[in-house]
């Protein structure tokens, strides 16, 4: 597990870069993102040429991460887990994910502006927990006389590697990182990485082979009835609705769905013979000029809502479906249209946290994650429960056969629950 002691240290350009580089030296290398995190996987998967995968004990589950964890361990010959946020914050946190199934931790200590003071946060981030911390990464060291402060400090724990400064950083906006596919020079700049990154050897190859108890003969299968079996749905699928779990296209899949991908973005229409549509989250608000001129997706969301299509819109896909979007600009834009309101972007986070959501079938864990308020006269079907705490969290409205909040669902954690959401309700 990459980990840190706070967001900004630096974790996804180290897993990236040591992901890179031992791919280029002919690993097989899977890695996984711990907690709710849609940007980070994508750039991850460039690195490593896999797909990422969620582990989160509490919203995937301790069996959906054991099941991950074990087909991963199956067919690679290094797993990487990036932490998230510090290594002991939230609850669960990426620490009682490394102590669940005895994950060794590399620490990632920016020391840009530090030395000897390296080693206090390292003992401190192994002796908090405790967790077992196999060494330390140091992020921005400025020469080699700093790495020698840095490594002598840390007394008996290795400084694992380090990463210099660089004159180029992945570039970040106020959901996270970049999306991959704005980034023209990606693959380049992450070979960079994985040249920058001065790895000790001799620690990594001291690194244990671990199989601790995640390959029993038999893992309990995640979804017993095709309760989607015979079903399309339409997925949209671009730069405006990116912000995907592998996991819900998995479980879409593994319920018997069949899954058709269009892009609003390009004015593609929902596809003929969707029996359902899935409106993810992303970037809506950076695509609000394109979005308002796409007469022919406009039409065909619109079509399908008439015809009484059950239609997801999480976040983003929300946004979209409203009647106007104000973006980061102040520029007001007309949308879809199908949900009563205005989206308005703000500079303020206007929700966080992981989140769930009671259904007939139980609760469907997941998150929220945004920077914009929508103003409806709808009054919500229903709240959200926010985890811990048990407060309401994200409202959650149901306009016709259309299904719509601000709460990002992991399809993972309740599959009976996501097929009732593509399912039409009898009337």
């Amino acid at each position: 597990m990459v980990a840190a002691v706070a967001s900004g240290q630096g974790k996804t350009t180290v897993t990236a870069a040591l992901a890179r580089s031992l791919v280029r030296a002919g690993q097989r290398v899977r890695v996984f993102k711990c907690g709710p995190d849609f940007i980070d996987p994508m750039l991850l998967e460039r690195a490593c040429g896999a797909p990422v995968h969620t582990l989160d004990l509490w919203m995937a589950g301790l069996d959906e991460c054991r099941r991950r964890l074990a087909d991963a361990a199956r067919e690679a010959d290094v797993v990487l887990v990036e932490g998230v946020m510090g290594l002991y914050d939230g609850t669960p946190s990426a620490a009682d994910l490394a102590r669940t199934f005895d994950i060794p931790v590399l620490a990632v200590i920016d020391a840009a502006a530090m030395a000897q003071t390296a080693g206090a946060v390292a003992q401190g981030l192994r002796d908090y927990g405790p967790v077992h911390l196999a060494g330390v990464v140091a992020n921005r060291v400025a020469s080699t006389g700093h790495a020698q402060m840095i490594a002598a400090s840390l007394r008996d724990i290795p400084l694992f590697g380090t990463l210099p400064r660089q004159p180029e950083a992945l570039p970040e906006r106020h959901l996270g990182l970049v999306l991959p596919g704005e980034l023209p020079r990606l693959d380049a700049l992450l070979d960079e990485l994985a040249d920058a990154l001065q790895l000790d050897e001799r620690a990594w190859q001291a690194l244990p082979l671990l199989l601790p108890l995640l390959l029993p003969n038999a893992l309990p299968a995640p979804i017993s009835a095709p309760l989607l079996a015979g079903r399309t749905i339409a997925v949209a699928r671009d730069a405006a609705f990116a912000f995907l779990y592998p996991a819900n296209l998995d479980t879409l899949r593994a319920l018997g769905a069949q899954l058709a991908f269009f892009s609003p973005l390009a004015d593609e229409g929902v596809p003929t013979g969707a029996d359902a549509v899935y409106l993810p989250g992303g970037y809506p608000e950076l695509h609000a000029a394109a979005l308002s001129g796409a007469a022919g997706w406009q039409a065909s969301i619109a079509a399908a809502f008439s015809a009484g299509l059950p239609i997801l819109a999480e976040c983003g896909g929300m946004m979209a479906l409203a009647d106007e979007l104000t973006d980061p600009d102040g520029r007001r834009w007309p949308m879809a249209g199908l949900l009563p309101g205005v989206v308005r972007m703000q500079a303020r986070l206007a929700g966080l946290g992981p989140q769930a959501l009671d259904t007939e079938a139980g609760p469907l864990r997941g998150h929220t994650f945004h920077y914009s308020r929508l103003e409806t006269p709808l009054a919500p079907a229903g709240h959200t429960v926010r985890h811990p705490a048990g407060t309401p969290g994200e409202a959650v409205y149901r306009h016709g056969s259309l299904t719509a909040s601000y709460f990002h669902g992991y399809f993972a954690s309740n599959p009976a629950a996501t097929a009732a959401l593509f399912t039409p309700v009898a009337p």
